[in-house]
């Protein structure tokens, strides 16, 4: 490639990676896409050799796919959006696809989450990071994010206080919404409503989050990219507490996003060192953003079109640009 392409690091079918790709090629920037835990075993080839010192750490190297061959020390930003996950690493999996597995995550992943010429959006580790809603919470403290009354406990009695004290309260998962069954199933757990007389002792098992339940009238799902901030507004048609549960009963409606918020989301990336971040926020009758949670590696293709299409050119100019935190 003539001049140094960007990596996109995503499982095939990923609709907000296709739209950015679909930009760049646009743009005639080179582009490299990969699936570690699907391309490597399918006959593509990493060697990536260290030696020296210096800025680049002496890295000097390649992968080889069958369309395409990367330099590894070329690369000019990464977009990282949640490749395919490698294999198990259970104790219910053999011993030596268990190894082989774990040094795939650490050699795949390790080599290309540390490119000494690229930027990254996200890094894969600050992605890690933010993903925790404990850490959100305390980041959206520090930042000036207006957050619910939450609660996370293993203690059925605290829970059971809690949820008394600000009833109406709801549950929802410290990480993660999909729960995969033994027999190949899976479920989402949505954000519920919860009651005092609901929490018993299975509570105990691990940590849940409880929290107090806004009196909203719409949802705000915000995405910020770099210096910018895209806001949309959710209505829904129906009844549900979680607007994921039925996107085809949603309209969406581009806003303005308030200073205040504005700066405290800035100021919550920095936290972190994102370069994006997908917000979402209840909107009070009175006109108060309060936030609930960010995903740092969010959807953000189902808004409206215009919107959609200004997120995507603002992360094909970040990666482009080669700009990062």
């Amino acid at each position: 490639m003539g001049t140094a392409p960007v990596l996109v690091v995503t499982a095939l079918g990923a609709v907000t990676a296709d739209l950015v790709i679909s930009e760049l090629h646009g743009r005639g920037t080179g582009v490299v896409r990969l699936d570690p835990s699907v391309d490597f075993p399918a006959g593509a080839h990493m060697a990536a050799a260290y030696s020296g010192t210096g800025v680049g750490g002496g890295l000097h190297g390649t992968i080889c796919t069958s369309t395409r061959r990367l330099d590894l020390a070329a690369v000019r930003s990464v977009y990282w959006r949640r490749p395919t996950p490698y294999g198990s690493t259970s104790s219910h999996v053999p011993a030596a696809t268990r190894f082989s597995n774990s040094q795939a995550g650490a050699g795949y992943t390790g080599v290309l989450a540390s490119l000494p010429s690229a930027s990254y959006v996200n890094h894969p580790w600050r992605n890690r990071a933010a993903e925790y809603k404990p850490a959100q919470l305390a980041a959206a403290a520090r930042t000036g994010l207006t957050a619910p009354p939450t609660l996370v406990t293993n203690d059925p009695r605290a829970a059971r206080r809690f949820v008394d004290e600000h009833s109406p309260a709801v549950y929802k998962p410290v990480r993660g919404v999909h729960l995969a069954a033994e027999d190949g199933t899976g479920r989402t757990i949505w954000v519920k409503t919860v009651s005092p007389d609901e929490i018993d002792d299975r509570v105990s098992a691990c940590p849940h989050l409880f929290q107090a339940r806004v009196p909203k009238v719409a949802d705000i799902r915000l995405a910020a990219v770099g210096d910018e901030v895209f806001a949309t507004r959710i209505d829904n048609a129906g009844e549900h507490l979680d607007w994921r549960q039925r996107q085809d009963l949603l309209t969406f409606t581009p806003v303005p996003t308030p200073p205040v918020i504005r700066k405290a989301v800035h100021a919550y990336l920095d936290v972190f060192g994102l370069s994006f971040g997908a917000f979402d926020f209840a909107l009070t009758a009175d006109g108060q953003w309060v936030w609930l949670e960010t995903n740092p590696n969010g959807q953000w293709a189902f808004v409206d079109p215009p919107t959609c299409a200004a997120i995507t050119a603002a992360l094909a100019d970040c990666l482009q640009k080669g700009t990062t935190p």
